[in-house]
Order: C-alpha cells, then sequence, then structure tokens
C-alpha cells in the first residue's frame, strides 16, 4: 500500500506517462553528437558548434537550460537569460571541445540539480550567471593555451564570480496535476551593485516537419494574445496555454535553420531559430521576429533590474486547459508540492541521521533524476538520411554505427552526465539504476529491460555500448545490475520479488551470454578478452586496438567479468527456479559454466603455462599478451584489472537448493564426481543452517593475496576509496620495452596524461565510483559467507583487524568523506578553490564529478556525472542500515 502524496503518484504508473508524462526530459548539449552529425568524416564536434546550434534546428532532439518537455520531447520548454553584456542570449549551457581543451571535452559553467520527486512533481536547479559577459573566448584560449601536464582552465579560474558578481537563477517546477505545470524563477542578486538582467521563458517545437516524413508533415503552432498567453497547438498532443505573470512583451520565430548566416544561402523563414537572439542583443533593432506573433518557437521577455543583494521572481504555468486566475493559490500549491517532496524523501532517509549526509544523498538522487533525457536515433534513416534534405556522404553507409541498422531509439533514458555523455552508455546505465530503484523501481526495472529490447540489442545478442561506436564492448554487468534492482524492489514490496521482471530479463541476457561466449573466448579455454571494457587508459596499450607486433591480448579483467555474469545468470535463474521448477537446468548450466571459468583461470596458473594470468612471484593478477613467436609476456600493471576477479562471488543457501531437487542433485554429482571442479567450492556448514557453498574465483590464498594489497595504503587504498591503479607506481613505473622504445604506465593520481580515448579519461590512478560499489557489494558477500570469525587487517600493516563488513563498510565511509564536510567544513570534492569551500552559496550545494583524484578526493572530469557517482546515495543508505543495525545489536546486548 503507498503512503504519501508521491508513493502514490508512483503507484498509478509504471511507464513514463500520467505523472512521468512531463520531466526534464531536454539535453544539456545537442551539438556535438552524434546523431547531429551528418559530415562524411565523422567529426561531429565540428559538425554542428556551440555557436553554429544557436541557429541550426536539430534533427534529433533539443537542448536548453532547465529544460522540461514531454516524454517524446514534441514541446519543448527551457530558460534563456541575458546580462545585458553578452553577444548572445545564454540558452544552452557552454563547454569546449575535446580538441579544444587539454583534459578532452568539459563544460564550463557552474549549475546544480538541487531536487527532483520521481514523477517530477517537484524540481530544482540552480545556474549561476556572472553580470559580466561570460568570458567564452578566455576559456577557450587558455584551455588551448595548456598541456597534458597542466590542470584545466575552469570558470571558477576566470574570475567571474569573484566579489560576487554574479546572479544565482533557482529554477523550479511544480505540477498542479499531469498536465498543469507551475514554473518559477527566482534571480538573486549576489553582488553588491544593482544588475539588469532579461529572462526569457522559451517554448518551442521539436522541428519534426522539415524532413519530408508523411508521418510529420504536419507543422504545429503558438500564437501570442497580448502579454499574458501563449496559445499552443500541437496535432499529437492537442491544446495547451502557456501563461506568464507580467511579461514584458511575447516574442515570436521559427525553429528553422538560420541557412543565411550558416551558409550564406537562402532562408526558408524570415524569423529562424536565432530571430529571439538577435532580436535581444541587438536592442530591438532587428526585424527577426514575427509581428504577428505566431511562429515555432517562443519567448516571454522579463527584464528587470535586480538590487543588490535582493531577488526577483518570475512565474509561469503550462497546462492543457484555459484558467481564468492561473497565478490565484500559485504559491500554495508549490508549497505543497515542496512537502510532499520532503515527505517522500523524509521516508527514504529514515535512518540516515546527519543533516549533511541527508542533504548529499538527496543532491544524488536529484542530479539522476534530472539526468534523464528523450534519446532519439534512428540509425536507418540517419544512415540514409532524409527525403527532404541533402543526401549524406556515401562514405557513411560503411562508417561509425552501420551495422546497428535495426537501432531505433526513442525512449526515456538515463544518461551519464546530460552535457558531457548526453547519450546512453550501457555499463552506465546499469549502474545508474541501482540508486534509481530505491526512488522509483519501476523506472529502474524499465532502464535495464530497454537496452535489451530487439530494436537496441544487435540481432547477434551484443549490447550496443553507446553512440559513438555501438559495437564496442563495455563489461557485462546488465546481470548484476537486475539483481540488485530485483533485491530493492523486493524489499520495498514487502519481501515480494518482481519475478516476471527477471524473466523476461533473464531471456534477453541468455543471448547476449551466448555473444559473449562465442566472440570473446575465441580458443574456446574460458579465458576471456573484450578490449578497453570501460578501463579506457588503464595498460600499456589502447586495449580497443589491434596488439603490437600481431601479438593477442588475454584479460585478467575480461575473465572476472565473465565469471561474474555467469555467477549473475546463476543467481537469477535460482530465484525464478524457487517458482518456476524448470529453470532448474538453467541454473545447472551457469553452476557447471563458472566452474570451468574458475578452472581455467585456476590452472592457468602453473608454472608451466603459456598463459597464466596469476602471478605467483605478486601474487596478483594480470593481463597477458601472446606475441607470434610463441612467446607470453605478463604486462605487470598493478591496476584495477587485477581486482575484477574479486566481484565473481556467489553463495548457495543450502535452504534454496533443498526446494530445488533437480539442481541440487547435479550439484552433489559434481561434487562427487568431479573432484577437479568439487575443489573450487567452498564449504562452510552452519548451525541450524545446513551447508552453505561458496562459488569464488578468489578463496584460500589468492584471496588473502589480493585483500592484502587492496587494503594497502600504498598500494589501492587512498582515504577517499579504492585507486584504479596502485601507487606502487608513483615511484615504480611499470616499462614495456618494444622495437627499441619505451611504454611506460605511471601512477598519475588525477587528470590523464595520455591520449588515449581521447584523452579525457584517466583510469591510472584515480577513485570512480562504478567499481568502488563494486567491490564494496562482493565483499559484503564475502562476509556473508565467512562471517564475524574471519578477520582481515585494516589497513594492510596497521595491526587493526576488522571484519570483511567492516572493512567494506570502511571503503564506504571513505567514498563518501569525498562529499562530507570535514573538521573544517571543506569538502575534499572540492579541493584547494576557497570559494566553493567556504562561500555557502557554493558549498551547500554539491558536484558529483565522472572521478576523483587518487590522493586528496578532489573531483575530475565530467562535473554533473550523477550516473554512476550517484552510487553515493546507496552507499549513504547501506552504511546508515548497516549503523542502524549495529546498535540495535548493541541494545539487544545491554538487554541480555
Amino acid at each position: 500500500m503507498a503512503h504519501g502524496a508521491e508513493k502514490v503518484r508512483l503507484s498509478l504508473q509504471k511507464e513514463n506517462t500520467g505523472w512521468k508524462k512531463w520531466g526534464p526530459y531536454l539535453s544539456e548539449r545537442q551539438w556535438g553528437t552524434v546523431r547531429e552529425d551528418y559530415s562524411g568524416n565523422g567529426d561531429a564536434w565540428n559538425y554542428i558548434t556551440h555557436e553554429m546550434a544557436l541557429s541550426k534546428a536539430y534533427r534529433w532532439g533539443e537542448d536548453g537550460i532547465g529544460g522540461f518537455s514531454d516524454n517524446k520531447q514534441h514541446i519543448c520548454l527551457s530558460f534563456g537569460f541575458w546580462n545585458h553584456k553578452d553577444k548572445i542570449l545564454k540558452e544552452r549551457i557552454f563547454g569546449l571541445t575535446n580538441r579544444e581543451s587539454n583534459h578532452g571535452e568539459d563544460v564550463k559553467e557552474m549549475y546544480y540539480y538541487l531536487d527532483s520527486t520521481p514523477t517530477h512533481s517537484y524540481t530544482k536547479m540552480l545556474y549561476k550567471y556572472p553580470h559580466e559577459a561570460f568570458p567564452y573566448e578566455k576559456l577557450r584560449q587558455e584551455n588551448g593555451r595548456r598541456g597534458k601536464e597542466d590542470p584545466e582552465y575552469e570558470i571558477m579560474d576566470t574570475g567571474v564570480f569573484e566579489n560576487d558578481e554574479y546572479f544565482d537563477i533557482f529554477i523550479e517546477h511544480a505540477k498542479a496535476d499531469e498536465e498543469d505545470i507551475m514554473m518559477k524563477v527566482t534571480v538573486f542578486n549576489r553582488g553588491a551593485k544593482d544588475a539588469p538582467i532579461t529572462v526569457l521563458p522559451t517554448i518551442m517545437f521539436r522541428n519534426t516537419w522539415s524532413w519530408g516524413y508523411e508521418a510529420f508533415n504536419y507543422k504545429p503552432i503558438m500564437n501570442g494574445i497580448s502579454n499574458r498567453l501563449i496559445e499552443v497547438t500541437h496535432r499529437k498532443h492537442g491544446k495547451y496555454n502557456l501563461y506568464l505573470d507580467g511579461a514584458d512583451e511575447l516574442l515570436f520565430c521559427e525553429n528553422e535553420t538560420n541557412f543565411k548566416k550558416l551558409y550564406g544561402t537562402a532562408n526558408n523563414t524570415a524569423y529562424p531559430k536565432d530571430g529571439i537572439n538577435d532580436y535581444i542583443v541587438s536592442n530591438k533593432k532587428t526585424t527577426t521576429i514575427n509581428p504577428n506573433s505566431i511562429g515555432t518557437k517562443a519567448s516571454a521577455r522579463f527584464t528587470r533590474t535586480i538590487k543588490a543583494g535582493e531577488s526577483t521572481t518570475f512565474r509561469l504555468r503550462f497546462v492543457n486547459h484555459s484558467i481564468s486566475e492561473p497565478f490565484g493559490g500559485f504559491e500554495d500549491l508549490f508549497a505543497k508540492r515542496i512537502r510532499e517532496a520532503d515527505e517522500f524523501y523524509d521516508d527514504l532517509q529514515r535512518d540516515v541521521a546527519d543533516a549533511d549526509l541527508r542533504s548529499i544523498q538527496r543532491q544524488a538522487y536529484a542530479g539522476m533524476l534530472w539526468s534523464k533525457q528523450f534519446y532519439y536515433y534512428n540509425v536507418y534513416e540517419w544512415l540514409k538520411g532524409d527525403p527532404a534534405q541533402p543526401g549524406p556522404n556515401q562514405g557513411r553507409k560503411w562508417g561509425r554505427n552501420s551495422g546497428w541498422k535495426h537501432l531505433y531509439a526513442a525512449n526515456i533514458i538515463s544518461m551519464p552526465d546530460k552535457w558531457e555523455y548526453p547519450w546512453f552508455a550501457a555499463w552506465d546505465l546499469a549502474f545508474h539504476c541501482v540508486p534509481l530503484a530505491r526512488v522509483d523501481a519501476d523506472f529502474a526495472k524499465r532502464q535495464l529491460e530497454i537496452l535489451l529490447r530487439e530494436y537496441y540489442m544487435h540481432p547477434n545478442g551484443q549490447i550496443p555500448a553507446y553512440e559513438w561506436n555501438f559495437s564496442d564492448v563495455n563489461p557485462p554487468v546488465h546481470g548484476w545490475a537486475t539483481w540488485k534492482v530485483y533485491e530493492i524492489d523486493r524489499e520495498q514490496n514487502n519481501g515480494v520479488g518482481d519475478i516476471e521482471f527477471l524473466e523476461k530479463i533473464f531471456h534477453k541476457l541468455l543471448l547476449n551470454f551466448t555473444w559473449w561466449v562465442n566472440q570473446k573466448d575465441d580458443t574456446g579455454n574460458n579465458i576471456f578478452s573484450g578490449g578497453f571494457l570501460g578501463l579506457d587508459n588503464i595498460g600499456v596499450f589502447d586495449r580497443s586496438t589491434p596488439m603490437p607486433f600481431g601479438g593477442k591480448l588475454q584479460q585478467a579483467d575480461a575473465t572476472g567479468w565473465m565469471a561474474m555474469y555467469t555467477l549473475n545468470m546463476l543467481r537469477i535463474s535460482v530465484e525464478i527456479a524457487l517458482v518456476h521448477p524448470v529453470y532448474q537446468d538453467m541454473a545447472s548450466k551457469f553452476f557447471e559454466h563458472f566452474l570451468h571459468i574458475a578452472g581455467a583461470m585456476e590452472s592457468i596458473g602453473g608454472k608451466n603455462s603459456s598463459i597464466s594470468l596469476w602471478d605467483e612471484e605478486d601474487q596478483f593478477y594480470y593481463d597477458v599478451i601472446h606475441i607470434p613467436n610463441g612467446q607470453s609476456i605478463l604486462l605487470k600493471v598493478r591496476s584495477i584489472v587485477g581486482l575484477i576477479p574479486l566481484f565473481a562471488v556467489e553463495i548457495l543457501d543450502p535452504q534454496n537448493l533443498d526446494k530445488m531437487p533437480v539442481f541440487k542433485r547435479r550439484v552433489e554429482w559434481v561434487l562427487a564426481n568431479r573432484p577437479d571442479l568439487a575443489r573450487l567450492i567452498s564449504r562452510w556448514f552452519e548451525s541450524g543452517k545446513g551447508e552453505n557453498r561458496l562459488l569464488s574465483i578468489l578463496r584460500g590464498h589468492r584471496m588473502k593475496m589480493i585483500m592484502k594489497r587492496m587494503l594497502d595504503e600504498n598500494e589501492f587504498l587512498s582515504d577517499y576509496g579504492v585507486r584504479a591503479l596502485s601507487k606502487y607506481h608513483e615511484e615504480n613505473p611499470y616499462k614495456f620495452y618494444i622495437n627499441g622504445e619505451v611504454l611506460q604506465v605511471d601512477y598519475t593520481p588525477a587528470e590523464a596524461l595520455t591520449d588515449i580515448m581521447g584523452g579525457n579519461s584517466n583510469w591510472r590512478g584515480p577513485i570512480w565510483f562504478p567499481l568502488n560499489y563494486l567491490i564494496f557489494d562482493s565483499l559484503m558477500k564475502f562476509h556473508a559467507y565467512y562471517g564475524e570469525d574471519f578477520m582481515v587487517e585494516y589497513p594492510t600493516n596497521s595491526g587493526n583487524l576488522a571484519t570483511i563488513k567492516e572493512a567494506a563498510v570502511a571503503i564506504a565511509c571513505r567514498l563518501i568523506d569525498i562529499f562530507k564536510r570535514d573538521a573544517d567544513g571543506n569538502r575534499a570534492v572540492y579541493g584547494h578553490d576557497q570559494k566553493m569551500q567556504k562561500d555557502p552559496n557554493f558549498n551547500e550545494h554539491v558536484l558529483f564529478y565522472e572521478y576523483f583524484h587518487g590522493d586528496n578526493g578532489r573531483g575530475c572530469g565530467a562535473s554533473h556525472q550523477t550516473g554512476w557517482t550517484g552510487l553515493v546515495a546507496e552507499l549513504i543508505h547501506k552504511t546508515a542500515k548497516e549503523t542502524v543495525k549495529e546498535t540495535e545489536k548493541e541494545v539487544l546486548e545491554i538487554d541480555k
């Protein structure tokens, strides 16, 4: 039974309709994406640039600040601003392209997602806009001047926020009903001087009429009534009214490309997409807005001078019927939705006592919910071009994604970062779904299902990786995420699991699992390869390209991932078999497949083996490269690659085995008749429960050695989590000699110093949340098997003993400390930036970066990657629950 208004709304509609029909589904950046690239050379960043985006109608989606749209992005609402100094309106978030920045593409603005309910009945974000002209060229020039050894030049470095000469612009949405959206923009002048600003609430239709398709031959229309109402008519959605409270004027143009400005050819309209921009920044000297107040793009102009230290609020209401007093009761309805949001999160955070942690967790959820986006990409149409447009370059037919003509995406999908990565990535999405399940399990389940549908997954069983290269290979974490989402959903549903969901996913994962076995184990010996597998520049070579001198790479991480995948499939099939016994055969299949992979990893450790991933000298897993002369070389880089086998762990519960006689007989047969495989299964008799069986690649000695290295602060363990590369390489760089050349891996604790994978990613040292979360999850499983009696030294060489669970929780707390205020009130994520550390208008708000400095926890890379860094919300939840359990246990002991 749902309790609370937001939970009731969630229970009414599982799909992205009803209360979820309207949401923050616009991208932060549509320009520079593969979808919008119709060039012959695949240079997406330069085909449509930030400047061109002002004047060019997009083909596949829209972007905007504080954007809201329907679930197919036909009608789009966003906000533009002008500080009376800029040469262009601030209509979209700015950042540098991959080539313009010394560490790859990067957003160069300050904005925060502060709040959202899962149905978006209430949302809030903050955008910081300078009083002075936005430093576009300064950011380009200084970043262009800097090299890989230099830090990125950020907007905070330009000085535009010094002396508090900026506006804090809070954008809020509150739904009065499913199709009744109230919007409020509150502009604070943080400076000591009065300052002018123009606020431009903007509405536009995504351009569907210019491409020449019969299904979209209809051009919708808007028209203005006085200065308080824009009437909106769209064939697919009906009629809406956008009410404006006190607008100075209404401005209309068309969401059509300005061909004359961009290409020197004739325009289709006198009022193109940039018409409102040209009118405003020229101080009304142009004739680029439609005097008849009609069009497919419109803005309401509010120009005000905000007094120093004060604020002004602007109000709008978008609704599918007429209201005589649209702003009557407006504030009361807004306040009600905020109370309901507080009620929803108060329940969700009932075990989290610390106010700072509650704020961090709520902002993490807000970032994940704001990062939903309508993702539209029909690869077949994209390759062949549109009927009413010039045909694309013929080379595109055999270029990027040409083997994915079946892929037709038109869904609300969780993005890694709506500016840096405004496209789905398969393994990112899997991690997103874990914390998302805590706030909206139905949405999380739907996300996992999407990429397995026949119009996403390749007919051969491969899951599309990401739009720059769907054929690339991401780690197979979909099965793991499916089980975690199922567990969270079951927990929230009074112990009743969604078996239908598991079955639906399981059948599609069977296809994907088979693809892995057929494509990535080419010798049939249960040792896998896979390319970069998300670990962009972790090794000596770019693992996505052919090895030098014709070598062949076999990977410890690929094999570890596949062992984990096998156990995920075993766990899912066991759960389904408890309801549908026929799945016992599938449980048997994955049980034995895991043993064969574990056996392969065990046996290749022998001294006479030519493919030894386990190095007896170092007591660690490494990749191995085989060269044509028959020699095999261990690539002895102490990296996260060697920790990934830790993730392959599962426990067979005797109570479940007793309920599955067919599967139990098979397990017992293997134990009795295959001693070579039986020795791979640890057995632990627990009084009152029976005999547990541990399935894990790491058992006994190897497990202890991997744990010892991982928990060593001189190697992997940082004050802020587990590093991707051992700090050992700071003094001992790994060197590989080839053809008179030395290839070297150094410990680089922050931004990348190489150009591998574009130069904007760095797995050499920094801390990444997804793999840290998998470490936490795996350690908790090991503890569930070994119990309180199994102790480890934490940290290594400290002399302190801890249970595996205590070590896992301690690692989680180190990760949380990246964001949590320390004793001096500072957050490690903000490094040495004193304004972000001490100014409450900055310090109260949290940015969730892509990865973190391996020594001091400073945020690096994409600054809004709440996608997988949002896992911190789940770590806060898990550690709070463990604290509650320990407290309850202590109370029971006292009572005894």
